[in-house]
């Protein structure tokens, strides 16, 4: 076996199980989990009105409004509208709130702050580069 042929040395990778029970990462889950649940919620709650009101309640959701518009197609594109504010609300909770906490977790993880273990030679964990080492 020639030098070249040889295993590349061990590579030192974060200890994940203790960055998942850091209290930063926890404090990131509750944030995220504090808007995303009840968020969740308030969205399927709003769409299942919509269905139940589409099928129960065909006199009312058929009322002409202007024209050919009624209430049930004024429901139907609020749908959308609904959809695209949860996600701008969503952006700007994880601008405000998520992104200070993973940037400081993984600015703890690149500068060495958190402790690591040592890969073996027979570690397939993707690296930076896209490939295996």
């Amino acid at each position: 076996m020639s030098s070249t042929d040889q295993d590349p040395p061990p590579t030192s990778d974060p200890d994940w199980a203790t960055i998942q029970q850091s209290a930063e990462f926890t404090e990131l889950r509750r944030r995220l989990r504090g808007f995303v649940f009840p968020m969740t919620a308030a969205f399927l709650a709003w769409y299942l009105l919509y269905v139940l009101m589409s099928d129960y309640a065909h006199d009312f959701m058929s009322t002409k409004v202007v024209g050919n518009i009624n209430i049930g197609l004024i429901f139907g594109l609020l749908q959308f509208v609904s959809t695209f504010l949860i996600t701008s609300l969503y952006v700007r909770h994880a601008n405000r709130k998520l992104d200070p906490v993973s940037e400081k977790i993984r600015n703890d993880i690149e500068g060495g702050g958190v402790r690591t273990t040592t890969a073996g030679p027979d570690d397939t964990t993707p690296d930076t580069e896209g490939g295996v080492r």
